[in-house]
This record gives structure tokens, sequence and C-alpha cells, in this order.
């Protein structure tokens, strides 16, 4: 066979138990796949009696089989459902449950379709692929039951099961232009399954057809190879009407657990041995609470299925809702073993840190607190000083990190000793929290005291009541800020507090205490004040504006001999939300490609004409059917346009204080600015050039242009000179992006102002144009789209839903159009908003605000390209060919000419 018929597969139909079936497969140099008949009626039988036991009865006769060969999984044969590998009583009871009418059985068989069989219910047909597609083997669709086709019991034989596919509403169905007369078979006219009303062609067009949820489920089990080739282990928790087991590939674990009962239930499943995990449904990419030792709990709904990833470093569900900052993950790590002597307090002296310097890279790199990209080259404790924590003993360490490929910068770090009985005051995984483990007479774990919930709560005490610690070489000064009704003289009650810590901007950790405050904490030390705290103090002295997180108190380094403190946290007042602008594009987004990949035949003109930032809304109206399919992305842009000319604003208000007052333009900035712009495209051509074998091939080609239009590029930053780009340059936000924002559930308020901590804090105090802010949101707009378009994922989130990859080219052009338009409605409504409350912060003619915003966007989108060079090559393409669709379009003074 193999010789006169390559590349073919052989597939055994026998119609017997496992073990008679197992032959076929020789050992794994005969048959390729053999049906497992057995196990199909077991699955109506498990669904109609509400118990998993005749499943996993067949599950475990079913002997092992070569790994080069697969079970062929169906819910029926191409005929009937056969009930041959069942016992007479078995049979009876399939008769009595799925033959209501004795027409339709045939043989020692069912003819009916699935749908007819499962009563047309949703749910029960749902459940039946899941569990098809999740089970160990290859699943097997036979036409029709993907769009839930009807039957013909009436016909003779097997023929009522073998009715022409319903492609339309057309004549025959779509299947044939003859004259109906002569069909072999004729189509089915019931009226719960006409096929003017079952049909492909009208499921496309629905989102929420079975066609299209089966197309989803096909593409997310393609995802994860471990359907394919995965080792099955059951779950037997104590409530038999559910369902579960795991399935393991490699690296990738999958939980499924389904509820076979027609009501609502619950189980608690032993997952133990991954505890330290947190589940995430697969299908919504919905984050579910970690794993612990103890039973974890689920409650499924009637016939409910539900796919879990068992991912190491899965995310946190309050990862959604915590401020819009996600969980930490959980690595695999082998602590290394400190042989102790004395408690921590008296062990640890200054000159005696030789073994925490040696240890402190790999944890560093570990925790984040460091790039991972970054190489280490040397780190040392320039400042150790013991601190009183409450009851525990921590030492305050400021450690210089100097790394091969960047400049040298100082770290903060808390360390305590936790003894091994008060592990569960951990906020975070021991893998996360623990540099080493100490051994000795008083053994436990190293531990950052960020980690710790004693230590987190003196923190929010003493900051809310103000506090100072003394130290040798300076002092720590929390300080409430005045005229917040939060700050207190007396003592704070933090009984029953609910504490969460969670990662910031880069290195930066926050501290959650329930829906009361956060507490972010800088771990990047500078002398002077973070912009976060000093924009928040600003803000919250501006009584009219009420757009951004509240500052409630600080904590400071004030180091002997320093001009200025170092900033080390700011307390904010906690604002309830539903997650960031970010995850609230991206839900819209992924009901967006839905719809249109549902419905775009139906719209032969197709995604609406390019427009460009500046086009006026006059003649470039949103068409009607495209409008519904957006959905209130446009009406999102509005309100994010609006609240960041608010902000801007309140930022200019005060022109009496130096550090915010406006100030011009001017041709000393412009050429400073200009240098900039050059600087960044020399250093990026050269870089994309030195890297380029690297890229996939999409990035290489965009690349490639990007390279060939230096010149060009350089030409166009010359507009920067123009001195019809006058304006005003005010302090800015400075890293302004979707996830900045917290979406409260009808409006959005504005976070984190410490700007781009990559740069230097006197850096992120220069002023700019506010459009500078305006050109990050709208990258950020790009990225989104594309992200959610091509299933990319980062610490800010991922888009619910699956995308076909067959569907991604059709579907980007009407990425373009939702990014054009979304992007057009967030800009005009800011300079509309500007320019009609008179602040004069934007240049004075309108086509000059367009000209400098064009050149921001181009300059964000190489700064976007450079930063993903260096951490994620994956995410180059999106900026590439930002930057190239930019250099596509004229200036905004020549498009009006035009």
């Amino acid at each position: 066979v193999d010789q006169k018929f390559q590349d073919r597969l052989l597939l055994a139909e026998a119609n017997q138990w496992p073990e008679e079936a197992v032959p076929y497969f020789g050992n794994g140099d005969e048959c390729h796949m053999a049906f497992h008949f057995p196990l199909m009626p077991r699955l109506f039988m498990s669904i109609h009696m509400e118990d998993r036991y005749p499943i996993i009865e067949i599950l475990n006769q079913t002997p092992a089989i070569p790994d080069s060969c697969q079970w062929a999984l169906f819910l029926r044969n191409h005929d009937e459902l056969t009930l041959e590998m069942v016992t007479d009583e078995e049979r009876d009871y399939m008769y009595r449950a799925y033959t209501q009418d004795r027409t339709a059985r045939i043989n020692l068989g069912i003819r009916r379709r699935l749908a007819p069989l499962l009563r047309k219910d949703r749910r029960r047909i749902e459940l039946m692929f899941g569990l098809l597609f999740a089970l160990p083997g290859t699943p097997v669709i036979y036409y029709g039951d993907e769009i839930g086709m009807g039957d013909n019991i009436y016909l003779g034989d097997r023929n009522g099961v073998r009715t022409p596919m319903q492609w339309s509403a057309d004549r025959n169905a779509g299947f044939s232009r003859a004259n109906p007369q002569r069909l072999f078979l004729p189509v089915i006219i019931d009226p719960e399954y006409h096929y003017e009303t079952v049909n492909v062609e009208a499921q496309q067009s629905n989102p929420s057809s079975l066609l299209w949820w089966i197309k989803r489920l096909i593409t997310l089990r393609r995802r994860f190879r471990t359907f394919g080739r995965g080792t099955f282990e059951l779950l037997r928790p104590d409530n038999s009407k559910v369902l579960a087991f795991i399935r393991k590939f490699d690296d990738e674990r999958i939980l499924v657990v389904a509820n076979l009962s027609r009501f609502v239930q619950y189980v608690q499943l032993d997952l133990k041995d991954y505890a330290g995990i947190a589940p995430q449904e697969v299908l919504g990419r919905t984050p579910f609470p970690q794993i612990t030792d103890q039973p974890y709990l689920l409650t499924l709904g009637p016939h409910g299925f539900i796919w879990f990833s068992l991912a190491d470093g899965g995310a946190d569900p309050a990862g959604r809702r915590s401020a819009g900052m996600p969980a930490i993950d959980a690595p695999e790590v082998d602590l290394p073993v400190l042989q102790g002597k004395a408690p921590l307090a008296r062990r640890f002296l200054p000159g005696q840190w030789d073994e925490i310097e040696a240890i402190l890279p790999q944890y560093l790199l570990r925790s984040r607190l460091v790039e991972r990209r970054a190489q280490i080259s040397s780190v040392a404790i320039v400042h150790a000083a013991p601190v009183r924590v409450g009851q525990t003993d921590v030492w305050f360490l400021l450690i210089r990190v100097e790394a091969r490929d960047s400049m040298t910068e100082t770290l903060s770090l808390g360390l305590t000793l936790l003894p091994e009985q008060n592990s569960d005051e951990l906020l975070v995984p021991w893998q996360v929290a623990a540099l080493a483990r100490v051994a000795g007479p008083e053994p436990g774990l190293l531990c950052d005291a960020l980690a710790v919930r004693a230590c987190c709560l003196d923190l929010l005490r003493g900051t809310l009541t103000g506090r100072s610690r003394r130290m040798e070489d300076g002092d720590i000064e929390a300080t409430p800020l005045a005229g917040q009704a939060a700050v207190t003289d007396g003592p704070v009650d933090t009984a029953g507090l609910s504490l969460s810590l969670r990662r910031s901007e880069r290195n930066n950790r926050a501290i959650v205490y329930g829906e009361s405050y956060v507490l972010k904490v800088f771990r990047r030390i500078e002398e002077g004040v973070n912009p976060d705290l000093e924009i928040g103090r600003y803000l919250a002295g501006q009584t009219d504006y009420h757009g951004a997180a509240t500052v409630v108190g600080s904590i400071d380094y004030r180091r002997r001999g320093g001009e200025e403190p170092s900033t080390l946290g700011v307390l904010h007042r906690y604002i309830a939300n539903q997650g960031t602008a970010w995850q609230y594009m991206l839900d819209q987004l992924s009901q967006y490609f839905e719809r249109v990949a549902a419905l775009s035949r139906e719209l032969p003109s197709g995604p609406p004409r390019p427009v460009s930032l500046q086009d006026p809304a006059e003649g470039n109206e949103v068409p009607g059917t495209w409008r519904e399919l957006i959905g209130r992305s446009l009406e999102t842009a509005r309100l994010l346009g609006l609240r960041t000319a608010e902000l801007h604003k309140a930022l200019a208000a005060n022109r009496s204080d130096p550090a915010f007052a406006p100030e011009p333009f001017g041709k000393l900035y412009q050429r400073s600015l200009y240098q900039s712009m050059r600087n960044l495209t020399g250093r990026l051509c050269n870089r994309l050039a030195r890297q380029r074998p690297g890229l996939p091939e999409s990035a290489r080609q965009l690349a490639d242009q990007i390279i060939g239009q230096r010149d060009a590029v350089l030409q166009r930053f010359q507009g920067i000179l123009d001195p019809a780009l006058n304006g005003q340059r005010i302090r800015c936000h400075g890293d302004y992006h979707l996830a900045q924002l917290l979406y409260t559930g009808k409006d959005f308020v504005i976070i984190d102002f410490e700007g781009d901590n990559t740069r230097t804090i006197g850096e992120r105090r220069v002023k700019q144009s506010p459009l500078r802010d305006v050109a990050s949101m709208v990258r950020s707009f790009d990225f989104a789209v594309q992200s959610a378009l091509f299933g990319m994922t980062d610490d800010r989130g991922r888009s619910p839903g699956t995308i076909r990859p067959e569907d991604q080219p059709s579907l980007e052009p009407w990425a373009h159009a939702w990014y054009d338009h979304v992007a057009r409605q967030f800009v005009q409504t800011y300079i509309y908003i500007q320019t009609i409350q008179h602040t004069g912060l934007l240049p004075r003619t309108e086509a000059a605000s367009y000209n400098l915003l064009e050149l921001l966007l181009l300059d964000k989108a190489f700064s976007q390209i450079d930063a993903a060079l260096s951490a994620r090559q994956d995410w180059v393409p999106i900026p590439l060919r930002g930057a190239v669709r930019l250099l596509g379009q004229k200036p905004a003074d020549q498009a009006r000419r035009s």
C-alpha cells in the first residue's frame, strides 16, 4: 500500500469492541486510524442518564495503541447511530430515550442526524462537540451536523440521513441546479429544519450560529497539540454528573470539565498537583482563581463545558479589575540555600552581603525587577539599613545594577526572613517572593518584604498617618497629602482588608488594598520627585478636574546630603473599574471581527474607503451598516478625545507654577526635537539592517521599505522646523496609551503619570507639545486592532475569542478601516475641544496641528519599533506596518491642497 499509494491514510471501519479493533493498528505499520464505535453511543447514554459512568467505563476498556496511530471519534456514523457495541439492556434504553417514533429505528441503530437526536438543544449539541474534540482521538464530523441539519426518517432505508446538503435558501437548497424532481433524494422541508431556514448561507451571516461556533472550536483545538497527541488523565470528583479529565503533551496541560446534567451543577476537583497555577478558560481567555492545595470549586451551567489551560504563570482574574495591573507570574525555580545561624536582623551586617549579592542577579531577572533580556555584569549593595516594620525586621537595600547594554541603575529592595510556618502571609507564590531558603535553627524564606502581608499593611498605616524611619545614611518619610479625607491621625483599621501584589509598568510593583487604596512602589530609584507623584499632587489641587486617580500620600527616601528626595511609592485612592481601556477596546474588537467575518459577504462594497486623520466629517460619514458593525468604538474614541483634552487643559491651568506653566514652542526646542528625530532615524535604520536576518519575512519586507526611505524620512522630519508649528509646550502624561485609563462602566479615569520610566526623571519632566500624548494614543489604537486581529498577547491582556488564521487576510482591510475611523474620531474630538476652548496649546492653524501630529506619530512609531526590537520581536511588525502606512501619507497641508 505504501509503495503504490504514498501519503495516504488507511482508516479501519470495524464495528467491534476496542480490544477487538486494536489489531487493525498492527505495530503501527498497518491502519493509521480506526473508528471507536463503542464510545459513540455511550456519549449519548451519559447525557441522557446525566452520569459519566458509561463514558469512563468504555475508556477504561480501551487498550493503548501505537504512538503513530489514532482512534477516530464520531457522534454518529454516516448512516445511523449504531447500537451494535452495547448490551441488550443499553440498546433498549437508547431506543426508549432517542426514538419516540419507532420509524427512526433501523436494524441495530437509530437513523437520525445529530440535531434531531438531541432535540435541537443547542446546549447539548455544543456539549457533544466539546467532548468530541477533547477526548483522545481524531474527531470526524459528518456533513450537515455542523449546521444542525434535520432528516427525513420516512424515506426508505438509510436515505433519511443522506439528503442533499443545505447550502442556501435557493432551489434544491443550493445543492443542485437540476429539476427538483430529478434529485435522487428530496431536500428537507420539515418546518423545524426547513432548508430555507437551516442552511450554510444563513449561518455564515450570523456570528452566533452553530456553524461559526464550530469553526471557532476547530481553530481553538488546532492551537493545542495536546488534543491530538496528549495523554488522558481522568479525574474522579464526587459529583457523578460532571466529567473531568486532563490532557497533557509536553508543556501543555488542558483541563476539561463537562456538566452532563440539564441542571446547574457544582464540582470540587482535586488539583493540588497544579497548586499555584491560575487556570485560563481557552475559548474566551477568561482567567480563573488560582489553584491551591484545597479542592477547586467550579459551577457549571446546564450541559456546560469548559476547557482550561493549566499553563504556568496563568493570569489571575483580578488582573482585569485591580487598577488595571496584571498579576505576577510564578516561574519554576530551584531556590539557593543559605546557612543561617542567627535571625536576619542580627545576621546580615554591613560588609557581609557577599552571599546575598551572589544570588541577587538570578532573583532580579526572575522577578522582572530587571528586564529579562538584560545581561547583568555586576550587582552591588550600596546601602543597607535595618528597619522595624510592625513586628517584622526588614533590611532596606539600595542595589546598583550594571548591565552590559544599558546604563547603571539603582534599585530599592526590602528583605525579610519569613518563618516556614508563616508562608501563608505571602501575597504571591513563593517562587516570586523568595530569594533563597534559609536553613539553620530558624529556617524560612528570605523574601521581598513587599510580598509579605504584614509589611504591606504597615506601609499603608504609615502613609495614612505620617511616619519617618531614621537610618544612618538617610531617612524614609511616609507623608499623607493634606486635604485628603482618607488621611487620619488615629490608628488605621486594616482588619479584614484583602491585599494583592501586582506588577505595574516595567519593574514597579503595586499593592492593592481591597477597594480602598493602591500603593505603587517604584523599584528604580533616582534623586528627584517622581512625575507620578508630582503630577498627581498638582492635579489634586485643581478643584475643577476629576479625571485622574487621586493621590493620598507618598513614601520618600531622603539621602543625607541629597538635594531632593527620591520617591519610593505613591498611594492612590482605589478606583472601582471593569478593567483598562485596552481590555475594553479588545473586547469590542473581538466582537467587531466576529461580526465582520460573518457578515462581510453581505457587504459587497467591502470596508469603508480609507480616511486620514484630518479628513472632514462632511462627505466622509460612516456608512450606517458599518456603524452597526463597529459598535461602541467610535463613541469610545470620542469620549477618550474629550477626556484627553480636559487633562491637558488642567495640566496647563496653573501658569504661576514654573514646573507646569506652558512655554512657547520656540526655535531652540524645535531644533532639539528635530535632532532627536534624526538620531532616532539613523539609529533605527542601522539597527534594522543589523537585525534584519532574524526578523520574520513579512517584517523584513517592511524593514527594507523604511531603510530604503531613510533620506525621505529625514526630509519629512525637517517639517518640525516650520515656524507655523508654534503652539505651546506643557507637562504631559508622557506614556499615554489605552492601558493607562481605567473603565468605570460609563467613563474613563487616567492613571500612572510616571511617564516612560526607561528615561530619567529629568527627561520625563521636559515640557512637550500635548499632541505628543495624542500621537501615543493613536498608536495605541493601531496596536489594539492588530493584536486583536493576529491574536497577540502581552501583560496587558489578550483579545477574547478566536479569529481563524484563514480569515485574517480578508479581515485586514476591515482592521485598517476600524483604525482609520476610530483614530480620526479621537483626534478630531480632541482638536475641536482645544479649539473651542481657546487654550492656545495647539498651533494657530488646523493644518499645522495635523502636520505636527503626523510628525509625532512617525516619531512614536519609530520609537516603538526600536523598543520592540529590544524586548518583543514578535511585536515588531505592528509598528513597522504603522510606520510604512504613515510614510505613504501626504502631509496635512499637501493633502488638503490636493
